[in-house]
Formats: structure tokens, sequence, C-alpha cells
């Protein structure tokens, strides 16, 4: 299975959603930048408001596509000890990226969101979007973030993520929808036809309503 692009992806994601239309306390979480697109067409067709959670991932070295970890905006950091330990990444660069990612979370909030606080996620029915899982790193730091803030019912929406991911993050959420979970798994480019980059003014453009 293959997706033309973001937006039919997210087209696609809302038909499996479509039975939370009309619920109250509803919103739609993206992760930035590609899982924004996605999440902007699932919260237009469900009626939900749109927000952010910004997760940085933490690349291997010499490898930045390969997560060993994952830092959410609260500051949770996941990660994968063994993998980097087979990797033999030091603790001086995990605390290094780690730093890094942090100050990127920051100047994200700063472009996305200007000077409008963070929502309010007490009682929220969550909607968590991305535009696909491939080690689930980033996913599963932002899952630990959320699962803080007294939030009613946390659902995770993709359209691809590796089978065993999958699985395994089926047991950190109350609810979720995967379009397609092959056992084969390169990247998640890969199940797209346009998997352009997207861009910090098309992020805002989308959260604005544009």
């Amino acid at each position: 299975m293959r997706f033309r692009d973001r937006r039919e992806a997210g087209r696609l994601l809302a038909e499996k959603l479509s039975f939370l239309k009309d619920k109250e306390n509803l919103l739609v979480l993206a992760i930035p930048r590609g899982g924004v697109v996605v999440g902007s067409e699932v919260a237009k067709a469900l009626d939900a408001p749109l927000d952010v959670y910004i997760t940085r991932k933490i690349g291997a070295p010499y490898n930045p596509e390969l997560a060993i970890g994952a830092m959410a905006s609260d500051g949770t950091l996941i990660l994968d000890r063994s993998l980097a330990s087979r990797l033999g990444v030091s603790e001086e660069y995990i605390q290094a990226q780690s730093a890094r990612e942090r100050e990127e979370i920051e100047r994200r909030m700063r472009r996305y969101r200007g000077d409008q606080p963070s929502p309010d996620l007490e009682g929220k029915r969550v909607i968590l979007v991305d535009d696909g899982i491939a080690t689930g790193a980033t996913i599963e730091a932002t899952i630990d973030a959320l699962q803080k803030t007294g939030l009613e019912e946390l659902i995770l929406a993709v359209p691809v993520g590796p089978r065993e991911t999958i699985e395994r993050l089926k047991r950190k959420v109350d609810r979720l929808i995967c379009l397609h979970a092959p056992e084969i798994f390169w990247a998640v480019g890969s199940f797209y036809f346009t998997f352009d980059q997207t861009t910090d003014e098309e992020v805002v453009a989308l959260l604005e309503g544009s």
C-alpha cells in the first residue's frame, strides 16, 4: 500500500476515525512537521481543533535518520540503550544531542505557537497523529509525556508503521489506528509517492487554518 501524499493519508485516516466526529473535548495533536499535514486533514474531517506536540528524534552518529531515542517537549527522554550500546554511542554524545534537540523544540514552539500557551489536555480525548512510524522512538516519547497530562483518552493514528512496532505501541494507548502495518519495513517515505519536506511556513499556515 502506498499513499499519494500526506493529505491523502490524512483523509484515509479520517475515514477510520469518523466514529469520533461530534465527540466532546476532542483534540488533534500532530507531530511536526509532516504529521501536521496528515493531522490537518483529520482535524478538518472531524471538525476538531488542531495543535502540535513537538518531539524530536535523537539520531545515531553518522546516521541521523536512525533513532536511538527521542525527546518530548516536556523533557521526557526515551532511549534505546541496547541499540546505543551496539552502536558504541557515548553518554557525552547522547547528552549533547539531547541539549541540541531541546533547543530545537523551543525554537519550533516559538515559531509555531508564538505567545500562545500549550493546550490544556486534562479531560481531553486526544488523537495523536504523525505521517508514519519507523523505530517508534518519537511516538513513544510523545505518548509517555502525554500520559502525564490527565487526558481522558489517547488515540494514536498513523498511516503506516512496522507491524512489530505497531503491536508494541498498542499496549501504550487506549486505541491505535494504523492503515498499513507491513512486516517488512524500510522507511516511512517509501510508502508515499510524494514525500516532500514540510516547511515551518506550511506548518504555521495549517495551524492558522489556511
